[in-house]
Parts: C-alpha cells; structure tokens; sequence
C-alpha cells in the first residue's frame, strides 16, 4: 500500500473535478491524505481519505474575489505560504510516496521537491501550451504589481526549499499533470507538450450520495439551468429565465438558483419549472435536452460529456474563454448577462435546439470525451508515477 498526498483549496470547482480519483486509489487499496480545510471534510472523507486539516484564507465562503488579476493570484500564494509550514510538519514526518496538487494547491509541489518526492499536478482547467508565455502570461506579467508578486514569490519558494524557483516554471510548467478536462476544450491542445500532460476527461462516478432526478414522463423537452455555486446572486437573470421558458410548449424546466436567492424574489413560478438552491445536475444532465450554464470547466464538461447543447452566460474568470469555446465546437449560444433578455433566451434556445448539426457535434463530442479514459485511466497513470518516479 502506497501512500499518495493529495494537496488541495476548498473551492467545489476545484474538488470535485479529482474527487472520483482519489476515490478509487483508495479503493484500489493506497492511503489517499487529503490537505484541505475541514469546511470540505465531509466531501473528501468521504471517499475514505483521511483528512490533513489546513485553515484556507481563499474567499470561498462569500466568493469575494478581487477583480485585478495580480491581487487575485497574490490571494492564492498568501493562502500557500500561510499554510506550508504546517503541511511540511506534518509530511515530514509522515512523507507521501506521491505528491498531488490541485493548481491552487501548489504548496503541494514545493513540499514534495523539498522531500525530493514524485509530484504530479490535477488540473480542473486549461493548461498552458508551447507559446502560452508570450501570448497569455506576458500581458499579465505587464500589470501593476507583478514584478513585486513574482519577486515574492520566488523568494517563497526558496525558503521552502522547493529546487524548481524560477515562479514562472514552477506555477505554470508542474512536471507531470492529468487534466480532468475534455481535451476538446483546451485551447491549443496540439501545442500542448503530451510528455508533460495527459488529457483523461472528466472523471466522475455514480454520485449515488448526491441523489438523483426523474424526468417527468409527460416532458417532451428538459432543459437545465445553473450558474454552478460562485455565481448565484442573480435573480434578475432567473426572473429572465421564468419568462422565457415558463410554459414554453413541451418543455420542462429545472432552474438551480443556489443559496443566496430566496425563491420569494422570484416572483410567480410557472407551472412547467422546477425550482431548487442546489440539483444533481450530472443526473439531470444525463436526461436533459439543453443546459443553460454559467460556462465554467466543471459545467462545461459535464455538458460535453452528457452530450447536451448550451447556452452559455460566462459570469467571471475563465467562464468567457470557455464560453466562446463552445461556440467554436459548434455546441453552443453565448448570451452575455446583459444580453440576457426573455427574448433572447427564448430564441438561443428553440434556435440551438433544432440545429442539426448542433446535435451531431454534441453527439461527436460526447463520445470523445468519454473515450478518454476518466477516472480508471488517472488511476491507472498515477499508479505508473508510483512505479518509475
């Protein structure tokens, strides 16, 4: 029995993405720890790792997320630092066989080259390609305050006593990672260097704890709509949504409006929606015939993996970048939330819906997200890094 640390922040987006791995590497009989903040202990115990209790300073809680990119990143690294010296206690005392990190966890990496340790990175988004450098992180590397953050964080990583302390390298370039996206939604993917990263598509599981969903027998048409759990304080948009589908003809409608909108701000609600702060949505995905998301990795990629047309309606980071993704694959309409009115809801959909070709691209790419291996294939590679690190 191998021992694999798994190094992890407690935003769901980022768990649940490698959650079905870690599940199965303990089935496969290895101790599985999990560093995170027991906020998430319910979640990660319960696939029988054990837990390495951290306090994260990310603002999971309230999603209050700066705005400016380097004061965003700069949130992340303080959240490392702060918390480094009490996962090298205790790893250095218990040390893994192999080190995982999640790409807001990469304490994780420093840890394991401090040890001199195999490490490999989970990447729940987009990984960086051959020129990523010039065409994506220079414009970062431009702003206000970044020559100071990567001084700073260099300095970090020579503390730690990580052997990787060029901050660019280390941050963007991990050693070995397994993105648990589809590899249809990586931008440049043929740029991407496959010695370094392996695309094993979404990685999920029953969900039997989650429950599951009944399509009602007399719904001709289903359609789900979620802005997932970081941007939910958006009941105009969900009032737009009652309009444009309550008691559309042969459509039954799903809505998830999350914790931070009571369903009383939503005034009347049409025979034909149902309404819920949280859903399966995985279950109702898979019996769905459109998706009204958000566009964020984890909704996109259940959305390609179910085979389900979209709607996106981005709301922050990456959700943009995904969005005009799916436009490209020919599986998708983007409405920005301004744009978002009944009328234009309405007709993304009934348009989207008999599109063809829009079916037959979803069809494609669901298949090949699903041929590419998932959860059995990460375990099968993480074992293989525990054999010839």
């Amino acid at each position: 029995m191998s021992h694999i640390a798994m190094v992890g922040i407690p935003a769901i987006s980022h768990i649940l993405p490698s959650l079905e791995i870690i599940r199965e590497l303990v089935a496969r009989g290895h101790r599985v720890t999990y560093a995170n903040d027991p906020l998430v202990a319910d979640v990660i115990t319960a696939t029988g790792a054990e837990l390495v209790p951290y306090t994260s300073t990310l603002p999971v809680a309230d999603h209050d997320w700066p705005d400016d990119p380097i004061a965003a990143m700069s949130v992340f690294l303080d959240d490392n630092i702060q918390r480094y010296s009490g996962l090298k206690a205790v790893y250095d005392d218990d040390p893994a066989d192999l080190y995982l990190y999640d790409i807001g966890g990469y304490a994780g990496r420093a840890l394991a080259e401090s040890q001199g340790r195999p490490v490999a990175q989970l990447s729940p988004s987009m990984v960086a390609w051959k020129g990523y450098e010039d065409e994506v992180a220079a414009q970062i590397w431009a702003l206000p305050g970044a020559s100071a953050y990567r001084a700073r964080f260099t300095e970090w990583l020579i503390q730690a006593g990580a052997t990787t302390t060029d901050m660019e390298r280390f941050s963007g370039h991990p050693p070995r990672c397994l993105a648990t996206i589809p590899r249809a939604m990586q931008p440049q993917a043929d740029q991407v260097d496959p010695d370094v990263v392996t695309f094993v598509g979404p990685c999920f599981g029953p969900r039997n704890d989650q429950g599951g969903w009944t399509r009602p027998a007399d719904a001709a048409n289903v359609l789900l709509i979620s802005l997932g759990s970081a941007y939910t304080r958006q009941p105009e948009f969900y009032r737009n949504c009652l309009a444009a589908f309550g008691d559309l003809p042969g459509w039954h409608v799903v809505l998830q409006i999350g914790k931070h909108t009571p369903v009383a701000e939503l005034g009347d609600i049409p025979a034909n929606v149902e309404v819920h702060s949280w859903v399966p949505q995985l279950a109702i995905l898979e019996q769905a015939d459109a998706f009204v998301t958000h566009a964020g990795m984890g909704g996109s990629s259940e959305g390609l993996f179910t085979g389900v047309p979209m709607i996106a309606v981005p709301q922050g980071v990456d959700q943009f970048m995904n969005a005009d993704r799916l436009v490209e694959l020919g599986v998708a309409r983007r409405i920005d939330t301004a744009d978002a009115t009944p009328e234009a809801l309405r007709s993304a959909l009934l348009e989207l819906t008999a599109d063809p070709e829009a079916a037959r691209r979803s069809a494609r790419l669901r298949a090949e997200a699903r041929a590419e291996g998932g959860t059995d294939r990460a375990a099968d590679l993480l074992e293989t890094f525990l054999a010839s690190p």
